[in-house]
């Protein structure tokens, strides 16, 4: 196996979506694609840089359009292994699932419990996009599935992820949305240039697996002028890439399912 589509899909269509995507160079694996939305994704396909300064659009994904994008940066050569941040399964999801019920057993007392799916959430756009994987060759993971197996659409989770790639015991504070709860009573600027100096930590670690990664997030006096919603597209296109690292585990035997036969979250 040795390309990789990794995808932080948002769970509503007014909400982007990071994407990053690897190719294995030998034993080595490198980064040729990473954007934090779907349409700026095809566009870098179409010769178009990432204009980090330009909002990113939210939209329902058109999976077609990724997997051609895909292949364009590729070279030709096929996505043989999907992963994606969001439920997934062989059935319609309403609820709780057994996947999400063994990851906060397994790591609820190191503050990675999961989030509980519902009928509307991610709901249809969950559904639809797993159908439409479903239809490219790409079945959902489940328990049942030969780790390294491939094409195939595994679903992951970041937070149990960085535990294993920075080698830490509790949750990894990252998340934009939560930094004033990580550092309380400070300033604001200090507190972005905390959530910014652990991405770095996280992108050191990323990069010693994987080559060519390029995610000009802004540091020093350049924080000055960059709130959370700005902040916001690259933690995003970030978990994209802890995505595809996960994919890189997943291919290289180094993956655990939790779950059932119908659903699985694979983490390192």
């Amino acid at each position: 196996m040795g390309t990789i589509l990794g995808i932080d899909p948002a769970w509503t269509d007014h909400q982007p979506s990071g994407v990053a995507l690897l190719e294995a160079e030998g034993q080595a694996w490198r980064c040729v694609g990473l954007a934090p939305g779907y349409g700026l994704f095809v566009a870098l396909s179409e010769g178009r840089p990432v204009d980090w300064s330009e909002k990113p659009l939210g939209g329902a994904p058109d999976v077609d359009a990724l997997l051609n994008a895909a292949r364009e940066l590729l070279g030709g050569l096929p996505v043989d292994v999907v992963t994606i941040d969001m439920p997934v399964a062989t059935r319609e999801i309403t609820g709780r699932r057994a996947a999400d019920s063994a990851i906060s057993r397994t790591y609820g007392g190191r503050g990675c419990s999961t989030h509980s799916p519902n009928a509307a959430r991610p709901g249809e756009i969950g559904h639809s996009l797993t159908e439409a994987f479903r239809r490219r060759g790409y079945p959902v993971a489940t328990t049942t599935t030969s780790v390294g197996s491939t094409p195939v659409l595994v679903e992951v989770y970041p937070h149990t992820a960085l535990l294993a790639l920075l080698g830490v015991e509790y949750r990894v504070p990252y998340k934009v949305s939560r930094a004033e709860r990580y550092w309380p009573g400070i300033p604001p600027l200090e507190r972005r240039a905390a959530l910014v100096e652990t991405w770095e930590r996280i992108l050191n670690s990323l990069s010693v697996a994987i080559s060519g990664i390029d995610l000009p997030w802004p540091t020093g006096s350049a924080l000055e002028s960059v709130g959370p919603s700005k902040l916001k597209r690259y933690e995003d296109t970030l978990d994209a890439l802890i995505c595809a690292w996960i994919g890189l585990e997943y291919s290289a035997g180094r993956c655990q399912a939790f779950g059932d036969s119908e659903a699985a979250i694979w983490t390192p």
